[in-house]
């Protein structure tokens, strides 16, 4: 194999992770109006969008300041197109997560909406992945180097941890779970606050394999943002696990 992959077109070169980018935008919309057009949504549809909006918007500042402290030596040197170019996941649902709740306080919903956005999410974020690993080494969501059996040349001739791929491998494991759930009895908002509880755990696992650079404490704004997470959402993940204990001690 041969990164960053790329194909031509019109005797143009272009490379597939702008074409995987695109199609997991597309096919995580369509599968949420799949899922939409079956469950019944106490959120009208004019709210849906305006939270929809307040998402996005803070899905593009959070995913642009997270990148931004990742790298906190360059911050000086960043041009308004840097800033711009570099994004990260991480935090696109931080912001989102921030925009969502402001928006939501704006218009007076006190509903939690996320329950219907864990699915698309999901699967959006297994084909965005695999256009990031098409990248190889650049798109930094490389690992360092290794010697374990999943090592890979990533187009520098080191053996490196793929982690694009140990997402996507996440990634399918989370749908497997939340497939299995999804007749469960649930508090209304408790499969998203999982879904981030399980997904900012392992971004702040998988950043020790990756060569990142250190925010503050030694660790980078990736593991400082799932922290933030966890405290955010510490009610949940308290009251989640008093119950799993109770559920294991009647069995």
């Amino acid at each position: 194999m041969t990164f960053p992959f790329q194909f031509k077109l019109f005797n143009e070169t272009f490379y597939w992770h702008a074409l995987f980018e695109t199609l997991a935008f597309f096919i995580g919309i369509r599968i949420y109006y799949f899922l939409k057009k079956r469950t019944s949504d106490p959120i009208s549809d004019i709210n849906r969008i305006i939270i929809m909006i307040g998402a996005m918007i803070g899905a593009l500042i959070g995913s642009r300041v997270i990148a931004l402290l990742e790298n906190p030596a360059a911050i000086s040197n960043q041009t308004f197109l840097t800033f711009f170019q570099n994004k990260t996941v991480a935090g696109g649902f931080l912001g989102g997560l921030l925009g969502v709740e402001l928006i939501k306080k704006i218009i007076g919903v006190k509903i939690s909406s996320g329950d219907l956005y864990v699915i698309p999410i999901i699967v959006a974020l297994f084909i965005g992945r695999i256009g990031c690993f098409s990248m190889g080494i650049a798109e930094p969501t490389y690992g360092i180097e290794t010697s374990f059996i999943t090592g890979m040349d990533l187009g520098d001739g080191l053996y490196r941890h793929p982690v694009a791929l140990y997402e996507m491998f996440f990634m399918l494991l989370l749908f497997i779970f939340f497939h299995k759930i999804r007749n469960r009895n649930l508090v209304n908002g408790d499969r998203f606050k999982l879904f981030m509880v399980l997904y900012f755990l392992f971004r702040f696992l998988i950043e020790f394999i990756k060569p990142y650079n250190p925010l503050f404490l030694h660790l980078s704004s990736i593991q400082w943002s799932s922290i933030f997470i966890f405290i955010y959402y510490s009610k949940f993940i308290n009251r989640f696990f008093n119950r799993l204990n109770k559920t294991l001690l009647l069995q």
